[in-house]
C-alpha cells in the first residue's frame, strides 16, 4: 500500500470566505493569498504543469496567512507542441472562455482565468461568473467583459462553439464590478481576464505587477 502525508491546513478558502462574509477579507490578505497562489502556479507552469481545477475548494489555508495549491486530481503535463485536451475540465464558474468555447488547444492560460475569478470573489464575497449552464456561463461572461470578436480577441470567431448570432453586449467598468479594488488591482485584474489567452497574464509576469508593490506576509494570526 502507498501512504501519502500531507502538512495539515485548517480549512479551504471557500469555507473561510463564508465565514468572513459580513466584515470580508482585508485587502492586505487578499493580496498576499493572490501573491502566494501565483507563486505557486508560476512553479507549476514552470515546469510544465497545469492545474486544470482551480477554485475556492481546492485552495488550503492555516493560521499563519499561507495558502496552497490542492487537489491536482485533473492537473497534467503539457509539453510543445500543445497537445489536445479535452474541455471537460475546470468547475464551471472558474472556466476559461476558450474552453467554454470548445478550444481544445489550450495552455497555462486557463489557470490564470481561474485565478482572476477567485481574486474578484475574494474582493465581492460573491462569485464573478455563477454560471448554471456552459452557455449562461458564457453570456454572463459577456455581460461583463463585453461580447468578444475578431478585435478584442483575434480568432475567437473560428472555435468550436462560437455562434456568429451571439448576443453583442458592451463591456463594462471594472470599477463597477469589483468597486472595493484600488486601480491597480482592477488593471491586474483585467489583465488576468484578458480573453485573447496569448495575451493573458502570465503567473510570472503577474508577480512583478505593481499590486503586489507592498505585498507582505506578515498578516494577522487567524482565527479558523
Amino acid at each position: 500500500k502507498l501512504y501519502l502525508v500531507f502538512e495539515f491546513l485548517h480549512q479551504d478558502l471557500k469555507k473561510f470566505m463564508d465565514a468572513s462574509s459580513l466584515g470580508g477579507i482585508a485587502l492586505p490578505l487578499i493580496k498576499s493569498y493572490l501573491f502566494q497562489l501565483l507563486q505557486g502556479l508560476a512553479f507549476c507552469h514552470a515546469h510544465r504543469v497545469l492545474h486544470r481545477d482551480l477554485k475556492p475548494q481546492n485552495l488550503l489555508i492555516n493560521a499563519d496567512g499561507a495558502i496552497k495549491l490542492a487537489d491536482f486530481g485533473l492537473a497534467r503535463a503539457f509539453g510543445v507542441p500543445v497537445r489536445t485536451y479535452t474541455h471537460e475540465v475546470v468547475t464551471l464558474w472558474y472556466r476559461a472562455p476558450e474552453i467554454l468555447l470548445g478550444c481544445k488547444y489550450y495552455s497555462t492560460a486557463v489557470d490564470i482565468w481561474s485565478l482572476g475569478c477567485i481574486f474578484a470573489e475574494m474582493v465581492t464575497r460573491r462569485a464573478l461568473f455563477p454560471g448554471d449552464s456552459e452557455i449562461d456561463q458564457l453570456f454572463r461572461i459577456f455581460r461583463t467583459l463585453g461580447t468578444p470578436d475578431e478585435a478584442a480577441w483575434p480568432g475567437v470567431t473560428t472555435l468550436p462553439d462560437y455562434k456568429p448570432s451571439f448576443p453583442k453586449w458592451a463591456r463594462q467598468d471594472l470599477g463597477k464590478v469589483v468597486p472595493l479594488l484600488d486601480e491597480e488591482g482592477r488593471k491586474l485584474l483585467a489583465q488576468m481576464l484578458h480573453y485573447d489567452p496569448n495575451k493573458r497574464i502570465s503567473a510570472k509576469a503577474a508577480l512583478g505587477h505593481p499590486f503586489f508593490r507592498d505585498v507582505t506576509r506578515a498578516v494577522p494570526h487567524l482565527r479558523l
